[in-house]
């Protein structure tokens, strides 16, 4: 299923989520760990806080926000994250235009963390 943030699909933090995080999962016991992950999360959170905060910023804050596409090529090179992830992460990342996009995309990476964790425990 594809991820859309706008308008938001109703199964996208249920669903959509959860066959994300199944397929991303299934990438190996060497990449796609749960710590790396989180990392970009925590990330996500970061942004959109300051989003929130400074609604009026989005603008200045948005070629940084983007810039999470060449971390994670960065963790691809080191063989961190597989390919799924990557084209999970530029997909909603290219949806990003707004601070409401952004919420989405926390909001969803919220649920896919969720999901990881039960298909992947440690």
């Amino acid at each position: 299923m594809p991820i859309t943030l706008k308008p938001i699909d109703p199964e996208l933090f249920n669903s959509i989520a959860q066959q994300q995080a199944q397929a991303i999962a299934g990438g190996g016991d060497r990449v796609n760990k749960p710590t790396q992950l989180r990392k970009f999360y925590e990330e996500v959170i970061m942004w959109e806080q300051k989003a929130s905060l400074h609604p009026d910023k989005f603008g200045e804050y948005l070629p940084f926000i983007r810039m999470l596409n060449a971390k994670v090529a960065y963790a691809k090179g080191r063989n961190l994250v597989d390919d799924q992830f990557v084209t999970m992460i530029s997909e909603c990342l290219k949806q990003v235009e707004s601070a409401e996009t952004l919420r989405t995309f926390k909001l969803f990476m919220e649920a896919f963390m969720g999901f990881y964790k039960q298909e992947r425990p440690n």
